[in-house]
């Protein structure tokens, strides 16, 4: 019969130690994701360090130009946090559609983005606004984060404890979800910042990636025409049972329309 420890840490510090070079050993955070495969056997870990009750990984904390959301804070936290809708409502009405209120009470940030799901909704954030994702030893720019279909730069025994987002002039998000996991079919984050746009890409691809001719369209004019005018080749898309790379490659400028004008108000 498969059993594991399970340990509960008290600090980064302690949950990295508990890890110990344990390359099955896994960090426990919401578990949204981690506890389906295991109850599927197809993850095993030797070890789940829980890292959901450290305070310091809980926080949300505002200054001038950044929001900083710790690792276990959950996605019905910052979907419901005051000055994260007034200063990033794209991140907030973002984290308030992942999935149904069970998972949004459980989910994690931390947790969604070690994971990196390919149909995940906060990578597009993350990407989008241009996050800068913070660990127990060092800082790493989204654009460096993000490597392939469930793959990140982080080490094994790595643990996120915040996520910092730079403040945007505007921002938003729109996705079309697979009715019945909720995951994107694609979704698409654009933000208008003092040096451009951003727009970031989910649930098309092996991984979430950058819309260089969108960003290109909409840093000329930000506006929903100028998505529409866009066409995005199918090329590197994914074809599965919910939908063709041609219908994907087809709702990226769709759903970059209905974000700007989201953002414009």
């Amino acid at each position: 019969m498969y059993s594991f420890d399970y340990q509960r840490a008290a600090d980064p510090k302690a949950a990295v130690a508990a890890i110990g070079g344990d390359a099955d050993a896994k960090f426990l955070a919401g578990g949204q994701s981690l506890l389906p495969t295991m109850r599927l056997r197809l993850a095993q870990p030797s070890k789940l360090v829980d890292v959901t009750r450290i305070a310091a990984l809980k926080e949300i904390r505002i200054d001038a130009q950044t929001v900083t959301i710790g690792a276990a804070v959950c996605h019905a936290d910052v979907a419901e946090h005051a000055d994260v809708q007034r200063l990033l409502p794209g991140l907030a009405s973002l984290a308030g559609h992942i999935g149904d209120r069970q998972v949004r009470a459980r989910g994690t940030i931390g947790g969604s983005l070690a994971n990196d799901d390919p149909a995940a909704c906060y990578p597009a954030a993350v990407l989008g606004l241009g996050a800068t994702v913070v660990t127990d030893r060092r800082r790493i720019a989204a654009d460096d984060f993000f490597v392939g279909m469930y793959e990140t730069a982080l080490q094994p025994d790595e643990l996120i404890v915040a996520v910092e987002f730079p403040l945007a002039e505007r921002c938003a998000y729109e996705k079309l979800n697979n009715p019945a996991s909720h995951f994107a079919l694609v979704g698409v984050f654009v933000a208008k910042r003092a040096d451009g746009v951003r727009v970031a890409v989910t649930g098309a691809a092996a991984s979430v990636f950058r819309a260089s001719a969108l960003e290109a369209a909409l840093s000329a004019n930000f506006a929903p025409e100028a998505a529409r005018a866009v066409s995005i080749a199918a090329d590197e898309l994914n074809t599965d049972m919910h939908a063709s790379a041609e219908y994907r490659a087809h709702l990226i400028p769709v759903l970059a329309a209905r974000a700007v004008a989201k953002a414009n108000g």
